[in-house]
């Protein structure tokens, strides 16, 4: 009986993936690959650990024809591990398989040959070549996973007894892979997590984020990974690396893991950014990722968001994406068919390709998405160069019925991708004149504005020099420049300012009324003096304004000193002990020595 809890264990990660991806995604689940081209050898191959387990049984569940030999695939692989959760998991599929497999072949009997016999070639196979669940392997793996755990365990602890950093991380990690070879994903994620204390150096750090960020994965917790990839790039010792290639190898994980991220939620063009970014010299991680995904993954994201100019300077002529584009060579040839505008050819691939990337745990639930993208991203260009062009041909060039790519355009037209109108009748896509006209219009009326705009400013300055608003420059010229003499000779002055004498004249006795210039004017001589009595009349008003405090003060004072002596007054009036005079004493104590006095004299009274 304890099956059910613990095959519930075994797919708590898959319930993250559900609660983790939209709606749209939990339709898309239902869905069957009939035929299939990949070869599952050399496919399941391309990794290890639960990532090849997660992805074979993904496998299992979607393509029926691929199904038995995913399953054997899968539990071969796990009875190489401590996960004897995930083995029952594989054992219960294959069984419901078989049940499922042989009911139909009782039901046709021997009707429908061709059919019924393929049907039953697929359900007599596993009959003979089903494993069978062992027992014994199932709780020798459990006996020796629960004794390599307490020694862990006791080691983890003797580390800590003896506080040595270093120990104690090794040891946190040890566990983690322990927990992660079981199986126990979120127990994995806490040792892996806790080691972070004991870090003493960036490449510490680096590393466990890397293993953080490989559960996170398993759990696709894509938000977890988002994070620990920043941490990870954001390390102040990231260059501790002795060598370039570990910096480059750590580098382009990270790129791989967060672009699975972004790709996981539908930041095409994000993603596909970063994985271009990858090196393909050191992106080897069979743990999470091969080189034909990251070829896939970019390629396909590339040609969903990029433009023709992104398209060919970060894919087609980027030096390090191409030896990933190598790999699979049919999504090259889609790349370059979509860029020379080959649309039919492209589209052709595109669908040749779509049933083993509907197998792709990752990518599968955005093939529809991605595809639409693309498919739109050609209509338009197809479309931009031309006033007008015939439905039917364009229907032959993306190799649709008429009826189709009419709703097609249609909705690009709604969606305001392409300005364009459609003549239904005589099945021509125009493309909209008004467009031209509209927009010389807006120009037009925009120079017309434009044109209002500076006529006004030209009537302002025009306004402003006939009521001299502008001899405000001059003035604070003519101040400027008398201002480090104590004479000017007017002569000069007018001179230098290109105006006559009494023009000049009559412009500084303004100032000097003004009170912009403290000055006398000698007419006779046409000489400017700076006044002398400025001094003498600013020390004449400092020491008024010396007297004006000294009395104000003064009189503050006095108050004070009237007011603590009324106070006190009160305050002795009962007499009954000498409490109360002492604490005026105290009181009056605290004050300045004007009041001190004044209340000393009060109290001898």
């Amino acid at each position: 009986m304890p099956l059910p809890l613990i095959m519930q264990n075994a797919v708590e990660p898959m319930q993250v993936d559900v609660e983790a991806v939209d709606n749209e995604n939990h339709e898309e689940d239902t869905y069957v690959v009939e035929n299939p081209t990949m070869d599952l050898e050399v496919y399941a191959n391309s990794y290890t650990g639960l990532a090849k387990s997660y992805r074979l049984m993904y496998i299992a569940d979607h393509c029926p024809t691929l199904r038995l030999e995913a399953l054997k695939m899968a539990i071969s692989y796990v009875m190489t591990t401590y996960n004897v959760s995930l083995y029952q998991l594989l054992h219960k599929k294959l069984a419901d398989m078989n049940v499922g497999a042989s009911l139909p072949d009782v039901a046709q009997g021997g009707a429908a040959a061709g059919g019924a016999g393929a049907a039953g070639a697929g359900a007599g196979a596993p009959s003979q070549d089903v494993p069978t669940f062992d027992t014994m392997w199932a709780e020798t793996k459990s006996k020796k996973a629960a004794l390599k755990l307490e020694k862990l365990d006791n080691d983890l602890k003797n580390y800590r007894s003896n506080s040595i950093k270093e120990s104690i991380r090794r040891g946190h990690d040890d566990l983690g892979d322990h927990y992660l070879n079981c199986g126990d994903l979120s127990n994995a994620l806490k040792c892996y997590s806790r080691a972070r204390d004991y870090c003493t150096s960036g490449k510490h750090v680096v590393n466990m984020c890397l293993n953080v960020i490989k559960v996170s994965i398993y759990l696709q917790n894509w938000s977890h990974v988002l994070s620990y990839v920043s941490k990870a790039e954001s390390t102040p010792d990231f260059a501790e690396g002795n060598s370039k290639d570990a910096n480059q190898a750590v580098l382009t994980r990270l790129k791989c893991a967060a672009g699975l991220a972004e790709l996981a939620t539908k930041k095409y063009k994000s993603a596909a950014k970063h994985f271009i970014h990858a090196n393909f010299d050191h992106c080897d991680f069979p743990e999470m990722i091969s080189s034909s995904n990251v070829a896939m993954y970019g390629g396909l994201c590339a040609l969903a968001t990029f433009d023709r100019q992104e398209l060919q300077k970060n894919v087609i002529s980027s030096s390090s994406f191409k030896l990933f584009l190598e790999l699979e060579p049919q999504l090259r040839d889609i790349i370059f068919k979509f860029y020379e505008s080959k649309y039919a050819s492209c589209l052709r691939l595109l669908d040749e390709i779509r049933d083993n990337l509907l197998l792709d745990m990752y990518i599968a639930p955005h093939i529809n998405a991605l595809y639409t993208q693309i498919r739109n991203r050609a209509l338009i260009q197809y479309f931009s160069p031309y006033l007008s062009a015939d439905l039917r041909k364009m229907a032959t060039a993306f190799n649709r019925t008429v009826a189709a790519l009419e709703n097609e355009v249609m909705q690009l037209i709604l969606d305001g991708q392409i300005q364009a109108r459609i003549d239904s009748h005589n099945k021509i896509l125009y493309a909209k004149d008004a467009d031209q006209r509209s927009s010389t219009f807006e120009k037009a009326i925009n120079v017309g504005k434009e044109y209002q705009r500076r006529t006004r400013m030209l009537i302002l300055r025009a306004a402003m020099l006939k009521v001299q608003i502008h001899v405000k420059i001059r003035n604070r010229a003519l101040i400027q420049y008398f201002s480090p003499y104590l004479s000017a000779d007017l002569r000069k002055m007018a001179t230098a300012f290109n105006r006559t004498v009494a023009a000049l004249e009559n412009e500084v006795m303004q100032l000097i009324l003004d009170g912009q210039i403290q000055a006398r004017i000698d007419s006779h001589n046409k000489i400017l003096y700076a006044k002398d009595a400025d001094q003498r009349s600013s020390t004449f008003e400092k020491a008024i304004n010396v007297g004006k405090e000294y009395q104000r003060r003064t009189r503050m004072l006095i108050l004070r000193a009237a007011m603590l002596k009324v106070q006190i007054h009160v305050k002795n009036q009962p007499r009954d002990s000498g409490n109360h005079t002492a604490e005026i004493c105290v009181a009056s104590g605290s004050s300045n020595t004007t009041t001190n006095a004044v209340s000393g004299g009060g109290l001898r009274n």
